[in-house]
């Protein structure tokens, strides 16, 4: 089957600020936000106004050399480059292969057929994807893009009719992707605060999903043959920055991350933003948290997985198209998402299938109806212009 996978280009971030703690930023510029630190090294902190105070001197300062900056992250803010990538994109430090250990690393270009290819395998391997016999949905009443806003319940029962449990709940990567449900506040404006036994279920999802399954580590393989990651620790520390990394969605509080807001949802403006996974609504709809209403999008797919474009109430907040992928597993999720952001970055798109068209609209991908919102995967750390939510969340 083919894989439909389009992303929408966003904006850079950009302002300026300051900070007045003590922790430095000597050996981390360009990362991604860290809890563990009180002020932050990366362009977006002078938008937050939580740089740390010697930002300005070590990561802009010394940004036309590598001196002290082998193997860090992107940063916008920096006029050259000094990591793994920076060869694919053109932009290394003049001393890079001086000071950073011979002359940069070789990349391959990614092309569209690569995307295809490596789509389908990954689509292949997902050996952990919810078969007939073990889910089942009810999707009842189909209603016209004109009518999802509406917010009338046309379905009286509920979406999620059947679930084996104990088949899929048992195996590793959703039963860490579930451990992580119950970790966010979900209402924006509210800083997150991680236990060290949440920090530790991060981890534990992203080696479960990437290191311990065939579709991970075929994801891996292929990033590391084009040169993207010279090794599966960049990878993973990658991954998490990208996923679980915090920032500001309101009032400048820590609030979110990409996985709060693709994959558990979240509450803002008084209304559902994000929520786009299959396992969550399951979830709630079991606890009786969600109200399914109706559905604007059905796949034409005759087995799992397949796409559903919902409109649900989630205790008391609507949202009026939540789409996802039904009946994947947790990792083919991470892995799909990921791999288009680092496939493209500063891309408009990735390559599609005509043949997968649905519903007449050339930006339909597999499981994602209105999932152009790839500002929160990677927003500070990922090395291109970060993506900008296209339906407000």
């Amino acid at each position: 089957m083919k894989i439909l996978l389009v992303l929408t280009l966003g904006v850079t971030l950009f302002s300026q600020g300051y900070c007045n703690t003590l922790d430095s930023c000597e050996g981390r510029c360009g990362y991604g936000t860290d809890p563990g630190f009180t002020c932050q090294c990366n362009s977006a902190c002078e938008r937050f106004k939580d740089c740390c105070y010697d930002y300005t001197s070590v990561c802009k300062g010394s940004a036309a050399s590598c001196a002290g900056r082998c193997g860090e992250s992107y940063n916008s803010q920096n006029k050259c480059h000094c990591n793994s990538k920076c060869s694919q994109h053109n932009n290394c430090c003049s001393d890079y292969g001086d000071l950073c250990g011979g002359a940069p690393p070789p990349t391959t270009d990614i092309s569209d057929a690569d995307i295809r290819a490596i789509s389908e395998v990954l689509y292949a391997l997902d050996s952990n994807k919810a078969t007939a016999s073990e889910l089942t949905i009810d999707p009842q009443a189909l209603v016209p893009n004109s009518q999802t806003s509406s917010k009338n319940d046309l379905s009286p029962r509920r979406l999620f009719t059947f679930l084996d449990e104990q088949a899929l709940f048992s195996k590793p990567t959703y039963a860490s992707f579930v451990a992580l449900m119950d970790n966010y506040r979900r209402v924006t404006g509210q800083a997150e605060d991680f236990t060290p036994q949440q920090l530790a279920e991060q981890d534990t999802f992203l080696r479960e999903s990437m290191s311990n399954t065939e579709l991970g580590r075929e994801l891996f393989a292929f990033l590391f043959t084009k040169g993207r990651y010279s090794s599966e620790d960049e990878f993973l520390y990658d991954l998490k920055m990208m996923w679980f990394g915090l920032y500001s969605r309101y009032n400048k509080k820590m609030d979110s991350s990409g996985f709060e807001h693709i994959f558990a949802g979240e509450i803002k403006g008084g209304k559902v933003s994000g929520f786009h996974n299959w396992i969550q609504f399951y979830l709630l709809e079991k606890q009786g948290l969600l109200n399914y209403y109706s559905h604007s999008f059905n796949g034409p797919w005759a087995s799992f997985p397949d796409v559903l474009g919902m409109q649900f109430m989630w205790d008391g907040y609507y949202k009026q198209v939540g789409s996802a992928i039904i009946g994947c597993s947790p990792e083919f999720d991470l892995a799909m998402y990921s791999l288009c952001y680092i496939a493209r970055p500063g891309k408009k798109s990735v390559p599609f299938e005509s043949g997968r068209e649905a519903a007449g609209d050339p930006d339909l991908h597999l499981g994602q109806l209105l999932l152009r919102e790839r500002e929160e995967v990677h927003r500070l750390s990922i090395p291109c212009h970060p993506l900008k939510t296209w339906d407000g969340g």
